[in-house]
């Protein structure tokens, strides 16, 4: 399946012909997950199969198949430069007039390699840095640089460039440093301290108790963790925090820093750790707002340093608890946990329409107790469905199934998640297969820009962009500040306007419009007035109002 096998395209190029680029930028496709940034011109990939579908067979053109890790790679983080020496025959007489046409040739050289899922060459997406060639013009050293530390074949990513740039008959060593951009949140904007440094935060989601939510998200961090990359783990459950039972830390108590009064993470093998559990206060009795504001505070005022992923492990429902979470932390993705049985099915539907709603995309999922084996043969005690179900009807393309386990039950208790104790076993091996999944499904997201709202103060209108398309429009910032329907310009009990048409200067503008959260944007007047801004409000107002707009905007948005 494309998350266990990914295939690394090799273009052939006649390098003694550097004018023509443009055939080297042909769009290939191929089913495959390594990880690289898309160039703007996206080709959307084949859905994932079924985990534990047959594997597809390789197209005839793919010069090399490429396994993925199980085991933990080196990370990308420590500089790390493989050397590549050629025979000194096969460049013999071959020479480049400057450094110049030398870079040019490396340039054309490492555009042969085209990432599979993307369908575009490794030049474009920007990620070769640091070019250099050596006075006598036969050694050549670069980095490249992706998008993830945690790319699942980023060690044959590294042989081929160093396959490619060996090949040119002028060089005899090839320096090649891995490397993976600084972790940096995905939306623009203000965001609170602690979150500026996480480049994904995952919501590990069932809104039904019981299933093995926490299961999943600890297992799935701590998969990420073993595949290079910085990860932490949010535990939002209040009521009944799981983290403490499922990881042992040596420190088991959150720890303010007496400076700059934000909470210090615990960590277990690595992972950075923060739970009600580690307040040294047990279970939360309290109610909805303050409990909202509990998680605001352990999430917003933790340092949690640079991360590439925070799994957050959402509680059950659908209440004030994830609307914070969605409104203050710009989550990337969620993964939806369930069991086979029909009421899981229910609890879970609705959490799907709730991130539906919330623009936050469901990448997999994950239908836990499925089966177990037995006597050489497959049993399903409960029934076939649930996660059927899911990705049927919303349209989730990855399905993961995990077993009925004795080992990874108590693995919730021993302190040892199932991936730490047993790294090579069965269950190890479908987080994998999770973990490459998110990893490339978030890697994707990242790329595509949802909804862009910014304002165009030389046509003096908002302009909003279409979601995966290159069309926008253009609304009156009046009219959006007369279309809010929150409580201060509503009777919420008599639907009355509190706000008349004639209160809002046909000439006001917007001083600040930034994103919040993955479905709304906060737009601040000069009145001080903060206006939430949904999406869905945005692209309403474009279809039933005609806003009259200067010249200057016509012919823009034309």
């Amino acid at each position: 399946t494309p998350s266990s096998r990914s295939a690394l395209i090799i273009h052939p190029i006649d390098t003694s012909s550097p004018a023509e680029m443009a055939a080297m930028r042909t769009l290939h496709t191929a089913p495959a997950s390594f990880i690289v940034t898309p160039a703007p011109h996206l080709v959307s990939p084949t859905p994932t199969p079924r985990a534990g579908a047959l594997p597809a067979k390789a197209p005839p053109a793919a010069a090399a198949t490429i396994q993925s890790h199980a085991r933990p790679p080196l990370s990308p983080r420590v500089g790390r430069r493989r050397p590549c020496a050629r025979a000194a025959s096969s460049g013999a007489g071959a020479v480049v007039a400057s450094v110049e046409d030398a870079k040019r040739d490396v340039l054309i050289a490492l555009s042969q390699i085209i990432d599979p899922d993307f369908g575009t060459d490794i030049v474009s997406c920007g990620f070769i840095k640091d070019l250099e060639i050596s006075e006598t013009l036969e050694e050549v050293s670069f980095r490249v640089e992706l998008t993830t530390p945690a790319c699942p074949v980023k060690d044959m990513f590294e042989e081929k460039a160093n396959e490619v740039v060996a090949a040119l008959p002028w060089v005899k060593k090839v320096n090649v440093t891995m490397s993976a951009q600084p972790a940096q949140p995905v939306y623009a904007g203000d965001l609170p301290e602690g979150l500026k440094k996480i480049s994904n935060i995952i919501a590990v989601s069932s809104c039904k108790g019981g299933v093995g939510k926490s299961t999943v998200a600890v297992n799935l961090a701590y998969t990420l963790a073993g595949m290079g990359a910085r990860v932490g783990i949010f535990d939002a459950d209040v009521f009944g925090p799981s983290l403490p039972n499922m990881v042992s830390p040596v420190n088991r108590l959150l720890v303010v820093n007496p400076e700059s009064k934000s909470i210090l993470p615990t960590e277990y093998l690595g992972v950075k750790l923060v739970s009600f559990g580690f307040a040294g206060q047990g279970r939360a009795i309290m109610r909805g707002p303050m409990v909202s504001g509990v998680i605001n505070q352990l999430l917003t005022t933790t340092d949690w340093g640079e991360l590439d992923y925070l799994v957050i492990d959402m509680p059950p429902g659908t209440g004030d608890i994830h609307l914070t979470l969605c409104q203050v932390a710009p989550l990337t993705a969620a993964v939806i946990v369930t069991t086979p049985q029909k009421l899981a099915f229910i609890d879970v539907a609705k959490g799907v329409r709730m991130f539906s709603k919330l623009k936050v995309p469901c990448v997999a999922v994950v239908e836990n107790m499925c089966y177990f084996d037995a006597d050489e043969k497959r049993y399903y005690p409960f029934g076939k469905g649930s996660g059927t179900q899911v990705v049927q009807q919303f349209g989730i393309p990855n399905l993961f199934d995990l077993p009925i386990r004795t080992t990874l039950s108590s693995s919730g208790d021993t302190g040892i998640p199932e991936v730490v104790s047993d790294p090579q076993g069965d269950v190890a091996k479908i987080f994998q297969n999770l973990g490459v999944c998110v990893v490339q499904q978030c890697a994707k997201i990242r790329q595509q820009v949802s909804t862009a709202v910014s304002y165009d103060r030389s046509i003096r209108a908002i302009r909003v962009k279409v979601p995966d398309s290159d069309e926008e429009f253009f609304l009156h910032p009046a009219t959006v500040r007369r279309n809010d329907r929150s409580a201060q310009s509503v009777d919420e009990w008599t639907g009355e306007q509190k706000v008349q048409y004639g209160d809002v200067p046909e000439d006001i503008e917007p001083e600040e419009i930034r994103p919040m959260g993955n479905y709304a944007v906060s737009i601040t007047w000069p009145d001080g007035f903060s206006q939430i801004a949904p999406y869905d409000q945005l692209d309403m107002l474009e279809r039933l109002v005609d806003v009259p707009l200067p010249a200057t905007a016509a012919v823009a948005s034309s």
